[in-house]
Parts: C-alpha cells; sequence; structure tokens
C-alpha cells in the first residue's frame, strides 16, 4: 500500500506539472483525448496480470486520467438520466471517474448543451424517448466520442457520451450513424452489407434510426454514400466494449 500511493502521488505531481505548463503557455483547450485513453487502456489489459481484473484495471485507470484532466480545467459533465438516472449516473462515473464535476439535468437538451461549453461532456441514455441523437446531424462540433459503460460485464451499452472533441481511430471500434429512411432496420443492414458495412440497430424513434457500424468511419465514407435515407449521416466513433 505504502509504495502504490507512493507511485500514486507521483503521478500526480507530474500531472500537475504538466497542468502547470500548459497554463503558463496560454494552452486553455480541452484535453480530452478519448482515443488516446482508450489506446492506454487496451494496452494495460494487454499486460500480464496474475489477479486484477479488468474491472479494476479499468477503474482505477478512469480515475486517474479524469484527475489528470480535471487539473489542467474545468471539467464538467452533464448527465440527462432519461428512464433510469440512477443507472446513468453510475455508467458516467464508471467512465469518467470522480474527479469532474457532475449535474443531473432534466433534459436532453440541457446535456447537450453542456456539451457544448468548454470542457462541458454531455451523457445521454439509448433508451431515450426523443431521437436527441439525430439532433448532432446539425451540429458537426458535437460529436459521440464514448459508448457506456466499456465492458460488457457491467452490461450492454445504455448510453453515449457527447463532446465537442476530436474522434479518433483506436483499432477496435464502432462508429456512429443515423437515417432518417422509412425501410426496415433489416432492409437497411442489408444495403449497408453490399458495400462491406456491417451495421446493427441500436435506437429507433421520431422517425429516425441510429445504428452502430462495426469500424471506424469518417463522415464522407464513399460505402455510406448510397445508404438508404435522404437525411443521413455519421454522428462520431466510440471504441468497442474493451471485453468483448
Amino acid at each position: 500500500d505504502g509504495e502504490l500511493l507512493k507511485l500514486l502521488d507521483e503521478r500526480a505531481g507530474l500531472a500537475g506539472a504538466v497542468a502547470a505548463a500548459k497554463r503558463a503557455s496560454g494552452d486553455t483547450g480541452f484535453g480530452l483525448r478519448p482515443g488516446r485513453e482508450a489506446q492506454i487502456v487496451r494496452k494495460l489489459l494487454a499486460s500480464p496480470r496474475k489477479g486484477a481484473g479488468a474491472a479494476l484495471v479499468i477503474r482505477i485507470w478512469r480515475e486517474i486520467m479524469a484527475d489528470n484532466l480535471a487539473r489542467q480545467g474545468p471539467y464538467h459533465l452533464g448527465v440527462f438520466g432519461g428512464r433510469e438516472p440512477a443507472r446513468t449516473v453510475e455508467l458516467t462515473r464508471l467512465r469518467f471517474g470522480t474527479a469532474p464535476r457532475l449535474s443531473l439535468l432534466p433534459t436532453a437538451q440541457d446535456a447537450l448543451a453542456v456539451a457544448r461549453t468548454p470542457w462541458g461532456v454531455g451523457v445521454l441514455p439509448l433508451a431515450s424517448d426523443t431521437p436527441w441523437w439525430g439532433r448532432l446531424l446539425a451540429e458537426p462540433k458535437l460529436k459521440v466520442f464514448a459508448a457506456l459503460p466499456c465492458l460488457a460485464a457491467w452490461g450492454s451499452q445504455a448510453a453515449l457520451a457527447v463532446a465537442e472533441v476530436e474522434v479518433e481511430p483506436t483499432g477496435g471500434d464502432q462508429t456512429f450513424w443515423v437515417t432518417d429512411s422509412p425501410k426496415s432496420a433489416g432492409a437497411i443492414v442489408e444495403a449497408l452489407s453490399q458495400t462491406d458495412v456491417a451495421a446493427e440497430l441500436i435506437a429507433d424513434a421520431g422517425g429516425l434510426k441510429l445504428f452502430s457500424l462495426s469500424g471506424f468511419f469518417q463522415a464522407d465514407d464513399p460505402r455510406l454514400a448510397r445508404a438508404p435515407g435522404q437525411l443521413t449521416g455519421v454522428i462520431g466513433a466510440a471504441p468497442e466494449q474493451f471485453d468483448v
């Protein structure tokens, strides 16, 4: 325990020095790098371990990374809980740790408003009565960058995180794509498969459908150009669950 504390304190001290150096240089940009974080976690999980399970490793490093980031700026979370607010808050803390300030908000619009603020992240459930994710088609700066939870052992994916951040491929990703096509989910999946795109419907509301595409797709990917629908588009990407 003593050795662990010593190393943790040393790491936190280095993080504080990095934060101070960024402020001194005038760097006030949001330091969230979800792709880089996912690569770190994957590397840790691939390292030889005798007793520490994946859940323990992920929770410890998520806390460390969140604390580091919170030292650099006003990192904060806005959570719209939907039908199960307690579960959405639990998933948010599992992903983002306890360092950032968290506000539980009454509407999806409120959570998206937080995502538009500097150093803000919005977390919203997939099982929502309103297709909030469809609004991202008109807001290209806002992107889905995380799917919660990140472990299948913690349950099926139930919420998405949104922010004004760059989304980068990590080597094991899913892309979120929206369409207004009136065709059935099966017909859309079949149409996408014709261009070697594997898709799965994850939400359907308000005349819009949200699909998870296997792999990392850019918004202008030609494989999506002939996909069904008049109003379509990529709204972000996230690492796949680490234990899938």
